[in-house]
């Protein structure tokens, strides 16, 4: 039986897809951690951990028999960029400190999420290829780019079965984002319901590639069960599912609340986000484990804003 631990585990992708796994693999099975306590309930055990304390994080995996870390814990784009060194050692550090357990303890799989942050204005911004040029303007894009490069060092010279996804932007309706470029892409439907406005910090065109977080978990579980010779690439496969900008989503969100009206205020995100892809060629993850989203613009409007109306009238946050 498969022993799993997630660190991160109280952020925006980590509490849901903690939840999908306790439902997969069962919760007696799954040991949730993050630097902070939850701000709610988690089905599993959940324990305190720093990641950039090695021994304890060492000391987690050898004594509950690890054999899958979920390793989601990292600082994001925009928080990032507030301390570039602490963002460089809490990165890199947790990383290389896992990659060398699994040698140690015989950790039978990791995951490490990367990010569209790794590409940079000298990528092609349309239908960015898997392989392409890649020189990040932050502190978050470099450490991924790093990680990129150490996932694929440690299968290729030790066999660690890590596997890797580049997320775009992430878009949940159960929990808040953690400091990203992309986080408008939540907080405009919070506003919409809430105050019937929006002041975007990106501008109106500015185009970026995102996924619901249902598709998100999706193919986070669905990686990590393909047979391990269908796994081609282990720096970090391109994932994507729809993409669009402020002024798009906008008007998405007016067909079911007609007054909605949003204003556009550039902050210094603008330059991060000016710096990604505008949408992502996923054709190798589609090829070698059949990677398919599930939602388009108008499924993942409808179902935010019918369980956010819910969530908020509930007063549940």
């Amino acid at each position: 039986m498969e022993k799993i631990l997630i660190t991160g585990a109280n952020g925006q992708l980590g509490t849901e897809l903690t939840i999908s796994l306790c439902k997969k693999y069962g919760v007696e099975n799954i040991i949730a951690s993050d630097i902070n306590l939850p701000k709610s309930t988690l089905p599993c055990q959940f324990i305190k951990l720093d990641v950039a304390q090695k021994a304890d994080l060492e000391r987690v995996i050898a004594n509950a028999q690890i054999t899958q870390v979920f390793h989601l814990a990292a600082l994001l784009s925009a928080k990032g960029e507030s301390d570039p060194q602490f963002t460089w050692d809490l990165n890199m550090s947790s990383l290389i400190t896992i990659l060398e357990a699994a040698r140690k303890y015989q950790i039978n799989k990791i995951f490490w999420p990367s990010s569209i942050a790794v590409f940079g204005r000298t990528t092609p911004k349309e239908n960015t290829p898997q392989h392409t040029v890649t020189e990040p303007d932050t502190m978050y894009g470099i450490t991924k780019l790093a990680g990129e490069r150490l996932c694929e060092y440690y299968f290729k010279k030790y066999g660690i079965d890590v596997r890797s996804l580049r997320y775009p932007g992430l878009i949940s309706n159960k929990t808040l984002p953690g400091g990203g470029t992309t986080d408008y892409a939540v907080d405009i439907f919070y506003q919409a319901i809430e105050t019937g406005t929006y002041n975007c910090f990106l501008n109106r065109e500015t185009f970026l590639p995102m996924m619901y977080m249902p598709d998100a978990i999706k193919a986070t579980i669905d990686l990590m069960d393909a047979p391990k010779e269908n796994i081609k690439i282990r720096s970090s496969y391109n994932i994507g599912a729809v993409s669009f900008s402020p002024e798009d989503l906008a008007k998405v969100i007016q067909k079911s609340i007609p007054d909605f009206t949003i204003t556009y205020s550039p902050d210094f995100r603008q330059q991060i986000a000016d710096s990604w892809p505008s949408n992502i060629d996923d054709s190798a993850a589609k090829k070698d484990w059949g990677w398919q989203p599930n939602f388009d613009l108008d499924k993942l409007s409808s179902d935010m804003l019918k369980n956010l109306k819910e969530k908020l009238s509930n007063s549940i946050f």
